[in-house]
């Protein structure tokens, strides 16, 4: 105890010096904060982008359905399996869909479209759809009109209340044709989805293809990521042939190896960054042992174990470690805290390549904990690695030297 004692008060004995030294431990923590929350938030982003505007946490389908996406491999929803996805605690909302294509035409403009029919109600529920209405209104039930992405409109050279012709192939090869007015125009966030998307009103949709009663998928929502495991293995426990249980990242691999190879990307990063932070700490530290080599060779010289020593001076960098980080983190949380709720716009250049791979052009922020607490951790472990270095010259100094210092 005694050591500790010392070793705080020799901390404050030469502010500047211990000030210039947090400061090192300090700005490590903060730019690997930041940099950790940015990375993340752009994956969390990207994940937002397909899971809450589209396809949700999980999806039920017919078991044949995903291989073969046709209007064939539809479903017809049963009073037990409504029950047992209710049943799932971690489940929140549900709702139903059935989607197919269509080629869209206005005039002499044609382009192909994604249609979605979809119950009005539960689909607010689960991807919040209505708030992304920037003209027009909403879906009701029995609804004959439809939504276009905003993007899509201005292809087809469409306005609100005018007649979009849709032409498709039905349920089991019957023609599916229709006129249909756009009661809204949506503007999501989501890129891909202004450009292809459609809603219907889910029974308008079932009689456009003449799948009567019939699904595609069961769209599921859970509160967070965190809960998808448990929701998915009690729904594989209770759902069986002739459905299947597929979660977002089954359903789209493509996004979950572009995260997967760009955090490997990060992490080389942030390895470097974290070596450039330790050899930052690591001359503070010199420093600071090479202005008190003498003041180290008279306190051996009068008689204080090396042992001794060597315990206090490890237990000052250790305090000028966990001052350092605890700095940091308070100072990351206002930076990324602001950041968060106010995303980076990317310039045009850079904006436009998001907006073809279909990603919003902001740069998001994470606000999980593990953002915070594991780059605490991992600076505080590397000053206690270097917290040796200090050790071993006061275990190895020769003390004639040190008082000619």
């Amino acid at each position: 105890m005694n050591n500790i004692i010392i070793a705080w008060r020799n901390l404050w004995r030469n502010k500047r010096r211990t000030l210039i030294t947090v400061a090192s431990v300090f700005f490590g923590v903060l730019f690997s904060t930041v940099m950790t929350s940015m990375q993340e938030g752009s994956y969390s982003s990207m994940v937002d982008n397909v899971v809450k505007f589209y396809s949700g946490y999980i999806q039920v389908h017919s078991e044949d359905y995903w291989e073969n996406k046709t209007i064939n491999n539809t479903f017809e929803p049963t009073d037990s399996l409504i029950d047992k996805i209710s049943q799932v605690k971690e489940v929140i909302h549900f709702t139903p869909r059935l989607e197919s294509f269509a080629l869209a035409s206005s005039e002499e403009i044609t382009k192909g479209v994604m249609v979605l029919g979809v119950d009005p109600v539960k689909e607010s529920q689960v991807t919040g759809i209505e708030k992304w209405i920037e003209k027009g209104r909403y879906l009701n039930p029995g609804d004959k009109g439809i939504l276009v992405g905003i993007d899509l409109a201005k292809y087809l050279q469409l306005d609100l209340n005018d007649t979009i012709v849709l032409l498709s192939q039905g349920y089991h090869g019957i023609s599916a044709a229709g006129k249909y007015p756009i009661a809204g125009i949506l503007n999501f966030p989501s890129p891909e989805l202004n450009r292809q998307t459609l809603y219907m009103e889910l029974s308008n949709c079932q009689d456009f293809y003449s799948a009567y009663n019939l699904l595609t998928s069961l769209v599921i929502m859970v509160k967070n990521q965190y809960d998808l495991p448990d929701a998915m293995k009690e729904l594989r426990n209770e759902i069986s042939s002739p459905f299947s249980v597929m979660s977002w990242n089954e359903m789209q691999p493509e996004l979950v190896q572009m995260i997967e190879a760009d955090r490997a990307g990060g992490v080389f990063m942030k390895a470097l960054l974290y070596m450039i932070i330790g050899f930052g700490i690591l001359g503070t530290i010199m420093m600071m042992i090479s202005e008190r080599r003498r003041e180290m060779g008279v306190m051996v010289a009068i008689g204080m174990q090396r042992f001794k020593l060597g315990n206090i001076i490890f237990f000052e960098t250790l305090f000028i470690g966990f001052l350092g980080v605890l700095v940091g983190f308070l100072g990351s949380i206002p930076i990324i805290g602001y950041y968060y709720n106010n995303p980076i716009r990317l310039p045009a250049d850079a904006a436009e390549i998001m907006i073809e791979m279909g990603i919003e052009p902001l740069l998001y922020f994470s606000w999980m904990p593990s953002v915070f607490y594991n780059q605490v951790i991992t600076i505080f472990v590397i000053t206690a690695l270097i917290a040796i270095y200090p050790v071993y010259k006061s275990r190895t100094m020769k003390v004639n030297l040190a008082l000619r210092a």
